[in-house]
């Protein structure tokens, strides 16, 4: 597949991770630990620019998580497209501003499987989706 990142290993003493479903309007949010390989979904953040990092700031003093995890979107062929850009951007801003390490997973169709399982709020089920990817693929 072009243009998807290279993950880094992730150490085995990272037990628990927020996940983000970025949006430029909802960002969703899950939360979930590699013991269990289960999200549970949170509080969508509904807001913008500073106003989303003071939020994102508040989950992370109330999860404590080990890391962090972004779903980045990519068109069905694996090219990248501008919301693939503003979710890596999102990634390394989050990265900087709280000093985790930002773990990305190819989010393509999370939303519309969020939404074909009936979920109330697609933006939470989406970030849980990315999250249960993620810890279904760690050692």
């Amino acid at each position: 597949m072009t243009g998807l990142p290279v993950q880094p290993a992730v150490p085995a003493h990272f037990q628990t991770f927020l996940a983000f479903d970025f949006g430029l309007k909802r960002t969703g949010v899950a939360s979930g630990n590699r013991m269990l390989r289960g999200a549970t979904p949170q509080r969508t953040i509904q807001a913008e620019g500073d106003a989303r990092f003071a939020q994102v700031a508040e989950r992370i003093k109330e999860w404590q998580p080990d890391a962090l995890v972004i779903g980045v979107p990519y068109h069905p062929d694996g090219a990248s497209h501008e919301n693939t850009q503003r979710a890596l951007k999102f990634g390394r801003q989050l990265r900087g501003r709280f000093g985790l390490q930002v773990f990305e997973v190819d989010e393509r169709y999370s939303t519309t499987e969020a939404i074909s399982g009936g979920a109330k709020d697609a933006d939470a089920a989406s970030a849980c989706i990315i999250l249960e990817q993620f810890l279904r693929n760690l050692p």
